[in-house]
């Protein structure tokens, strides 16, 4: 699936109306349902994408509970990364791979919105090559963090590497931990969440834990320090769904510190975005066969945090 301008996966989506709803206009209806913008919902409209049953309904036409409309949300325009002249915290390259720690507030590929300043864009001036397999504008991209996460990545720079690496994160042998400030004294020492994760239906640019019709995630967690209103955790991977950590521990009652998704709340430490950072990751080089670990060093604003925890000030 891509994502589309609004954020959104492309692809058909299925929207019930309720009662409250009834009498809405289908434009303003579904903008809202979807978390598209009104002018974007109201050109899908216009294309006949957007039909009850197999009528096709227009922009004005008034939603009637218990309707069920399904809104066919097409792939974004193609677009294609070109080169950028952006500094990369390179850990380890070779003529396979790339492990780089990625700055917070870097996207990782270019989208609707941004077309420039990524991680590929980056990674294309750096590299001569990288594997082609996720197309023109995500090319090496083996996995992906949050904009707002920093830390840790791997890269691929052939096709080869791509498979084997891809297929080391599906059958768990990549192994993934990340560090985060969260909110609040987690009682237990370590756990283990279990959930079902789907796109949120009030807010279709957020994810959130669902009893049925989602994916299955798994987080195990590890308290590492605490610090009376705030904790210091880490978090292991046992699958890789969107915002998983963020939607996981804001579930469990202990959201991330600055997260503008899912705690959206003003907060005492000067940070952009969710206090969350990709620490370690472990694999399996795809040509030698040699197990390989590395560390990302935490980033300057999570270190004043923990630092100014320690020394009470919050």
């Amino acid at each position: 699936m891509e994502f589309t301008e609004d954020g959104i996966e492309a692809g058909l989506e299925t929207v019930m109306v309720q009662e409250a709803d009834a009498g809405a206009r289908a434009d303003v209806f579904l903008a809202a349902q979807l978390g598209v913008s009104r002018s974007n919902m109201q050109k899908l409209l216009d294309e006949g994408r957007v039909k009850r049953g197999d009528k096709v309904l227009k922009a004005n036409y008034k939603v009637r509970a218990g309707e069920v409309i399904t809104v066919d949300i097409p792939e974004p325009e193609p677009i294609e990364a070109v080169p950028e002249d952006i500094p990369l915290d390179i850990i380890y390259e070779d003529d396979d791979v790339v492990v780089l720690n990625k700055a917070r507030g870097m996207v990782v590929h270019p989208a609707p919105g941004n077309y420039t300043g990524t991680l590929v864009n980056a990674l294309l001036y750096h590299c001569k090559n990288l594997s082609g397999i996720n197309s023109a504008i995500r090319p090496g991209i083996v996995h992906r963090l949050d904009k707002d996460t920093s830390g840790i990545m791997i890269v691929a720079k052939n096709d080869a590497a791509h498979i084997a690496l891809s297929q080391q994160i599906q059958s768990k042998t990549a192994q993934r931990t990340y560090l985060a400030v969260v909110r609040g004294n987690i009682k237990t020492d370590s756990g283990t969440i279990e959930t079902q994760i789907a796109r949120d239906k009030n807010d279709r640019k957020k994810m959130a834990v669902v009893k049925e019709g989602g994916r299955d995630a798994v987080t195990d967690y590890e308290v590492l320090e605490r610090f009376g209103k705030y904790t210091l955790v880490r978090c292991k991977l046992r699958t890789g769904r969107t915002h998983q950590i963020r939607v996981h521990m804001e579930y469990l009652g202990y959201p991330l510190v600055g997260d503008p998704k899912y705690s959206p709340m003003k907060t005492p430490f000067a940070i952009k975005g969710q206090a969350l950072h990709s620490h370690t990751l472990e694999f399996t080089h795809p040509r030698t066969g040699e197990r390989m670990k590395f560390e990302a060093p935490l980033p300057e604003d999570m270190h004043k945090i923990i630092t100014r925890l320690h020394n009470g000030q919050f």
